[in-house]
């Protein structure tokens, strides 16, 4: 998608900008990234999403680093060049290092692997493990 598709403050409707006001107040930023203007051209969207991940991504009880963490780990599984973008940048801003991002790659390596061995074999879950839920 090129720019011409994302929906700058200047040329957004109210509904987008109250949105888009909300998302520079609670990061506090001064504009907001391609992924909110690219959502505004669809403002159900963009309100819904918004308000999901404000809720999501709020204190509770994982710390920021960790929801960050989690976030940046779907995101290189699932291959979205723009939210490890995103999401890497937001985990560093809140802790990460680069021996921590070293080390999360490794585990989502690991984690990759191994999910696909277990559903490749077929490997039933083993009764002490379905207890410990």
């Amino acid at each position: 998608m090129s720019s011409k598709h994302l929906i700058e403050y200047a040329n957004a409707s109210q509904e987008v900008r109250e949105v888009f006001d909300d998302i520079m107040a609670t990061r506090q930023v001064e504009q907001v990234n391609n992924f909110w203007k690219a959502l505004a051209r669809h403002p159900q969207t963009l309100r819904r999403t918004w308000s999901s991940i404000k809720e999501v991504m709020a204190p509770g009880a994982l710390d920021p680093l960790t929801k960050e963490l989690i976030y940046l780990a779907v995101s290189v599984t699932n291959n979205c060049e723009y939210c490890m973008a995103s999401h890497g940048a937001a985990a560093r801003k809140v802790g990460m290092d680069e021996a921590m991002f070293g080390e999360l790659l490794a585990v989502i390596g690991m984690a990759n692997e191994t999910n696909r061995l277990a559903n490749g074999y077929r490997v039933p879950v083993d009764d002490a493990l379905r207890d410990a839920d």
